[in-house]
């Protein structure tokens, strides 16, 4: 209601009050004329007194409204230009009109006419999509609206409250879990002088690294420490990529060992206890890797890996092999029958391992059987069946999916072997259906793990799947010795993943290889198994005329993006790669069914391919790794690899 008005509503009633007067003057001339004259006059004079007073009255209100307005405006120019807010007006054209004094003191320079999205870089485009949005700027921090309509940003300080959140972000508790991976391989042939003067570096080593970043850590086993820090101290042990890894592992050579720490952290949580378990569950999967290397483990289920730059060593002793040959013989009893099954498109290490253990099921008087669909059945593996098919007693052996899934029972034993990941195994339905499940794998352990296992067997180690099964066997009774065709399918899976015997072999893998070999495994065979049909060595040699030489020995070839690559091929492709001068590490690119761009890896072991696989969504080996990636060229596929590359280079090289 404005000031006209106002006056309006109080002269009304006045108005109405004297027409009232004068209408009853007037019907008193009919009745009484003298007393009428008396009363007219009383109406005339109240009418002029009270028109007096009101125009006094309007009068000082007018004075007062308009010391009143003048207070408002002043406080409110004063409120705009003082208030802790900051405003900024816009023009049609989304450049700055206007700024209150409280932007205009913490801009670095005059903005007045200057595009807001410059000054802010897309700020209203941000705002399209959200009512509300938090921005830095020159150190504040503001969270941010937009009165579309009046064309008004306000801009909300809130840098104490980040400053806050930080403090307490960075106040977080941090459980470490530290082990010296092969403690006991190393000193067990030490006298105790030995054994102390390495204890005492161990301890020395840990306690110089403790307190340059001002982290607790007590020891309470000869070779396991537990450390408490918190979120900052944290951040910057990871800016230094953990290199407590590489000053123990450099140290230790003066001791005449290759002494290795692995590393559990959790974090993401308050609750001491989940942090422990996170710390422990975050050692296990560094472990599972191959030790050497540190595994930060989120409450969310995220993990961080740093470090794994050595192969895993091997192990001295043959008890671990021995209580799980033992232990899966114990597993299996309890059940009715063995199902095994490998990996999606299995190879030779995979069939070999799986034919393996259904030989240890039968050594223990139990049916035991492989899933292998014909869909799965690649030309190396075809060769392999066709000799299985001349053996009736191994034949009967092998059953699709659709028949394991009909004779799996509550107490079916599946085991899995040469894959750890549910999501690669050969068929999901069959493993979701199992409640008791055995994992026997020589990959080192990723982030997805099938769940609730009765046992795992998992040694990063290992050359292959199939070296771990001979091992098992050799604990197992006698009476059902392996066959010519099993020992020679074994050793065509040792063969396969060492690429005869060069990588990632060592004198376990020998024993094994002595061990089949005794038991009938066919060399000549193997080299049937393992040829080239004519397509498949014109491909390969496709792929490899592609082959560029890059920095630090970094080959990567390809195939052409209109032509299907058969996994196994691209394999070939990359171990092949290897062999040339010059060469450290091979990355093959190419084109694989169901909308998939393959990659396969291959390292002579100074780069390790697995950190740049998992980079982008695979895994493996530090020495043989894989990913496959959807939705892509081959162009843009090698340019994702290349970036993983190069940011793997770049942190190797920073450590």
């Amino acid at each position: 209601m404005n000031r006209q008005s106002t006056k309006q509503a109080l002269i009304l009633p006045f108005v109405l009050m004297l027409l009232t007067g004068i209408a009853i003057v007037i019907a008193w001339f009919v009745i009484n004329q003298i007393f009428a004259t008396v009363l007219a006059i009383i109406l005339v004079v109240m009418a002029i007194v009270s028109i007096i007073l009101i125009r006094k009255a309007l009068n000082k209100m007018d004075h007062y409204v308009d010391d009143l307005s003048g207070h408002i405006s002043a406080g409110s120019n004063t409120a705009i230009k003082e208030l802790p807010i900051g405003m900024i007006i816009l023009d049609d054209n989304e450049n700055i009109e206007w700024m209150n004094k409280f932007m205009s003191e913490r801009a670095e320079r005059n903005v007045i006419s200057d595009p807001v999205n410059e000054v802010y870089p897309n700020i209203l485009k941000q705002l399209e999509k959200t009512q509300e949005i938090e921005i830095e700027d020159n150190g504040y921090h503001y969270r941010v609206r937009y009165a579309e309509e009046e064309g008004v940003l306000y801009f909300f300080d809130i840098t104490e409250e980040v400053k806050t959140n930080e403090l307490y972000e960075e106040s977080k508790p941090i459980i470490a879990t530290l082990f010296l991976d092969n403690y006991d391989e190393i000193t067990q042939n030490m006298n105790d002088t030995q054994r102390s003067e390495i204890n005492s570096m161990v301890t020395r080593v840990i306690s110089r690294w403790a307190s340059e970043y001002n982290i607790y850590f007590k020891r309470y086993s000869s070779d396991q420490f537990v450390a408490y820090l918190n979120q900052r101290i944290l951040n910057e042990v990871e800016d230094s990529n953990f290199d407590i890894l590489s000053q123990l592992r450099e140290k230790s050579v003066g001791y005449r060992a290759q002494l290795t720490l692995s590393i559990g952290v959790g974090e993401g949580s308050e609750n001491l206890i989940d942090l422990g378990e996170l710390s422990q569950s975050g050692l296990d999967l560094a472990l599972g890797r191959g030790g050497d290397q540190v595994a930060i483990k989120h409450i969310n289920g995220n993990v961080r890996f740093y470090g794994g730059k050595t192969d895993p060593m091997e192990k001295r002793t043959r008890v671990r092999a021995r209580v799980i040959s033992h232990a899966l013989k114990d597993i299996l009893m309890e059940g009715d029958k063995v199902i095994v099954m490998g990996h999606k498109r299995p190879d030779l290490d995979a069939i070999g391992a799986a034919i393996g253990v259904t030989r240890f099921a039968m050594m223990n008087n139990l049916d035991a059987y492989v899933v292998l669909n014909d869909s799965d059945i690649d030309p190396t593996l075809r060769r392999v069946m066709n000799a299985v098919d001349e053996k009736p007693e191994l034949k009967e052996r092998f059953i699709t999916s659709d028949e394991a899934w009909d004779i799996m029972t509550s107490k079916t034993t599946l085991v899995v072997v040469d894959t750890h990941k549910p999501e690669m195994v050969l068929d999901e339905n069959i493993l979701n259906k199992s409640n008791r499940k055995v994992v026997i794998d020589h990959h080192r352990r990723g982030e997805s793990f099938i769940s609730s296992p009765l046992l795992v067997y998992m040694e990063p180690y290992a050359s292959s799947t199939a070296e771990l099964v001979t091992e098992l066997l050799e604990y197992q009774p006698t009476e059902q010795r392996l066959t010519r065709l099993e020992s020679t399918v074994m050793f065509a899976g040792i063969i396969v993943d060492t690429r005869n015997f060069t990588l990632r072999t060592g004198s376990r893998t020998f024993d094994a290889a002595s061990y089949l070999r005794a038991h009938g495994a066919d060399t000549i065979l193997t080299q049937h198994f393992l040829k080239d049909d004519i397509d498949t060595y014109i491909n390969r040699t496709e792929l490899i005329r592609t082959v560029e030489l890059q920095d630090h020995g970094v080959a990567i070839a390809h195939g052409p993006d209109d032509k299907i690559y058969h996994p196994v091929t691209v394999a070939q492709a990359a171990d092949e790669l290897l062999s040339l001068d010059g060469v450290e590490a091979s990355y093959v690119v190419a084109r694989r069914e169901d909308n998939l761009i393959g990659m396969s890896a291959r390292s002579l072991g100074a780069i390790n391919v697995q950190l740049t696989m998992e980079a982008l969504g695979g895994g493996g080996h530090l020495t043989n790794a894989a990913t496959q990636l959807k939705d892509l060229t081959v162009e843009e596929a090698i340019e994702q690899l290349q970036q993983a590359i190069t940011e793997q280079m770049s942190r190797s090289e920073d450590a």
